[in-house]
């Protein structure tokens, strides 16, 4: 397995589909119908954002991760009316809005991490955090902060075992019914100064392309 920084154009309909295959529960009363759904995300991601692991040519999961200059899933809402319209893309990205979180200075905002099914249980998410906190330990980060939603238990567990702690919780009332999540834990990974390339533990970490 090989984790790098970005992918390629010929990869962005694939890392669409990957995303919304992750994140359609949260985001389908708003973004849906799929293919509309599929249609706006391939259009507005950003590789440079963009944590991937591979195995060969074929694409095995993804982490995004949002900073001061951008995040994955960038958009505006001039990207969103061509394909929903003048007030479905205005109702959409007020709502899309609510989901937005302040970076605080010397953070990196994880924005997303989403693994292929038949990939699931084989250390790709591990490998993909790994980096994740090697790519914010070189960027001269002192931490990493995520939100992780209730009822993901597996994922706060993975979170934890990797050395994220709890720092508080979000509460999604009364946009609950909407996103299909009541709250959501903020958890933060500290990193030393010490962190030394903990992403070659299951793969090779390549740089920026």
């Amino acid at each position: 397995m090989q984790v790098v920084h970005g992918f390629d154009e010929t990869q962005r309909e694939r890392v669409a589909r990957l995303f919304w295959g992750a994140f359609s529960g949260k985001l389908g009363s708003v973004l849906g119908p799929e293919e509309r759904a599929l249609r706006f995300i391939t259009s507005v991601l950003q590789p440079q954002f963009a944590i991937c692991a591979a195995e060969g040519d074929r694409l095995l999961g993804v982490a995004g991760f949002k900073t001061a200059e951008g995040g994955l899933v960038g958009g505006e809402l001039s990207d969103l009316t061509p394909l929903y319209g003048r007030f479905g893309g205005l109702w959409r990205g007020l709502l899309l809005d609510q989901l937005e979180r302040d970076l605080a200075d010397g953070q990196l905002l994880m924005d997303g991490i989403f693994v292929d099914e038949a990939a699931r249980g084989k250390g790709v998410g591990t490998a993909l955090l790994d980096a994740i906190v090697k790519h914010a330990s070189d960027g001269g980060f002192h931490e990493v902060r995520l939100d992780v939603i209730d009822s993901n238990p597996r994922a706060r567990a993975l979170y934890e075992r990797q050395g994220f702690e709890p720092r508080g919780q979000v509460d999604a009332w009364p946009l609950h019914r909407i996103f299909g999540f009541r709250k959501a834990t903020t958890m933060v990974y500290r990193i030393e100064q010490q962190v030394l390339g903990r992403a070659t533990l299951r793969g090779e970490y390549l740089p920026p392309r």
